[in-house]
């Protein structure tokens, strides 16, 4: 495998491990809270969980709701799916990933697994690592060879 086969080979399973973890956390929502997301459905979907600054009279139907939310499609699933397919295509068109997205998804990643353990957050830490892995064999081409950063022949 060519370095640059090998570059576009960590992005393509880094961006693998995002779109799963962001999908699959997505998913096992829909599953396990099924209730609360169908009953967004029948309210009509227009404020379906409102935004309340004070939550010290919340019922536990309304607290689960939010819950619901801010564990769904209102957590990091989402971004993390757009971010995974973005690695993907660039990776598919040849254009490097910058380290920085990579260390920042790393360390988001730890500090997140250190806080909820046990956690699929360390597998994130792989796809970060991954993208800085691809983004310094990127580096060390240019370097040797004077062009701009590429990951595939």
């Amino acid at each position: 495998m060519t370095e640059r086969n090998a570059g576009r080979a960590m992005l393509r399973w880094a961006s693998g491990i995002m779109i799963t973890l962001g999908a699959g956390h997505l998913a096992l929502l829909t599953v396990f809270l099924w209730s609360d997301v169908s009953a967004w459905a029948e309210r009509g979907l227009w404020a379906a969980v409102p935004l309340q600054l004070d939550n010290t009279g919340l019922t536990v139907a309304e607290l689960s709701n939010e819950v619901t939310f801010w564990a769904g499609p209102g957590s990091f699933s989402v971004p993390l799916v757009v971010l995974g397919a973005l690695v993907w295509n660039l990776a598919g068109r040849g254009v490097a990933v910058p380290a920085w997205v990579g260390w920042v998804l790393a360390a988001w990643c730890l500090v997140s697994g250190i806080l909820l353990v046990p956690s699929p957050y360390f597998v994130g830490v792989v796809a970060g690592l991954l993208v800085v892995l691809a983004a310094r064999r990127g580096r060390a081409r240019t370097a040797e060879g004077g062009t701009r950063p590429t990951v595939s022949a």
